[in-house]
């Protein structure tokens, strides 16, 4: 030790420090010390940001294993459940899902090659008819004029060739990736459902014992309502497709069975998506059979909407995930800005656990097996046997 370490402090220095700073406005005291915990918050979400970016590849695939664990967990339960060992149960469910997911992609791709040279047609149709108009119409153009837009047109092809067939290329390699994602996805998704409950028992060991009780109700009470809403995202989605499809099948618009299927898929993003599929399905209508048609399908899609936002969503997913619009479409745009339509479609059920967790820590009973059966799941240990993903 030094000498200044060992010579006490004279009285007057701490006099000194306390007039320093009771000459600071008390305002500005609290708002530097918050600050500056702000500023240690933001700085670790930087750097948890950065590394979810950088491990996008990995995270990416795994929440989407946990999104579709919720999806079909209830019927490996139910299969578990009649005595069939977990593991079959779980390849007996991935089996139909895949087989079902092959089929629904087959009859898409078969609709489209026997539907497109129809829509060909038409759109030649409607083209000439562009071209008629756009000579006789109001505008009154010369052959001349629309000659040179069409030189136009093909000048600016011509010259942007290159970055079109750096374009494919990119597309290819992201192809590639995208599969690879997708096995590693299906890969984590057989472990969730087949080990489940053992994976999430080995992660609260990594808990302080005196926080593990309160994480353990957390994640059940989020995983659970990770579960009700995709389950009912895919009920709304399938609604939401067999409304417009069933629509566009009346009108006569070719292609009616994939822009079903892409309604549906639209569908689990938020707000958003169902709306730019039913906007691409009026374009369609547009092009194919005319203005009214485009009328009557933009009409049908309105519908569709209005019954999905005031019936379906609030019968399906109100209780579940109670979370303010305002809240979604922040969460949306937060998502859709940062990481894209992966953002898009990661962010509502990621802000519908974190919320869940919240409100479950906010309300756990001071007695955890109370605040086990208050979520609705069942105690650890007894649990633990099954092999189900937990929290459920």
């Amino acid at each position: 030790m030094t000498a200044e370490e060992t010579t006490p402090q004279h009285p007057a220095d701490a006099t000194v420090r306390d007039a320093g700073a009771s000459a600071v406005p008390y305002g500005l005291r609290v708002a530097a010390a918050v600050s500056w915990r702000l500023l240690v918050v933001a700085a670790a979400l930087t750097v948890l940001g950065f590394v979810a970016v950088r491990l996008a590849s990995v995270l990416v695939p795994v929440a989407v294993a946990l999104l579709l664990a919720g999806l079909f967990s209830p019927a490996v339960s139910w299969l578990a459940g009649r005595r069939v060992p977990r593991g079959l149960a779980t390849a007996i469910v991935l089996i139909v899902g895949i087989a079902l997911a092959g089929a629904v992609v087959t009859f898409v791709v078969i609709t489209v090659t026997v539907g497109m040279p129809e829509l060909i047609d038409q759109v030649t149709v409607s083209l000439t008819e562009l071209h008629t108009w756009l000579r006789t119409g109001p505008l009154h153009l010369s052959q001349g004029q629309l000659d040179s837009m069409l030189g136009n047109l093909t000048a600016m092809l011509d010259r942007n060739k290159s970055a079109i067939a750096s374009g494919a290329l990119t597309t290819a390699v992201t192809v590639g990736e995208l599969l690879a994602e997708a096995l590693l996805a299906v890969f984590c998704l057989i472990f969730f459902l087949a080990q489940g409950n053992t994976i999430w028992a080995f992660i609260m060991r990594g808990v302080p014992a005196r926080l593990r009780d309160r994480v353990d109700v957390a994640g059940r009470s989020g995983f659970t309502t990770l579960a009700h809403y995709i389950r009912g995202t895919a009920a709304v989605a399938f609604v939401d497709a067999a409304g417009i499809g069933l629509g566009l099948v009346i009108i006569g618009v070719p292609l009616a069975a994939p822009l079903s299927t892409l309604v549906f898929l639209g569908a689990f993003v938020p707000v958003i998506g169902s709306v730019l599929a039913g906007g691409i399905a009026v374009l369609v209508a547009l092009v194919a059979n005319g203005v009214w048609a485009a009328v009557i399908v933009l009409a049908v899609v309105v519908g569709v909407m209005q019954v999905e936002s005031h019936v379906l969503q609030p019968l399906l997913l109100g209780r579940a995930v109670r979370l303010h619009p305002l809240a979604v479409v922040l969460a949306l745009a937060i998502g859709l800005v940062t990481a894209g339509v992966v953002g898009a479609l990661l962010a509502v059920p990621l802000l519908a656990v974190f919320s869940s967790g919240v409100r479950s820590l906010a309300a756990r009973p001071e007695n955890p097996s109370a605040g086990r059966q208050a979520s609705g799941t069942p105690p650890a240990e007894p649990a633990a046997d099954d092999g189900h993903v937990r929290p459920s």
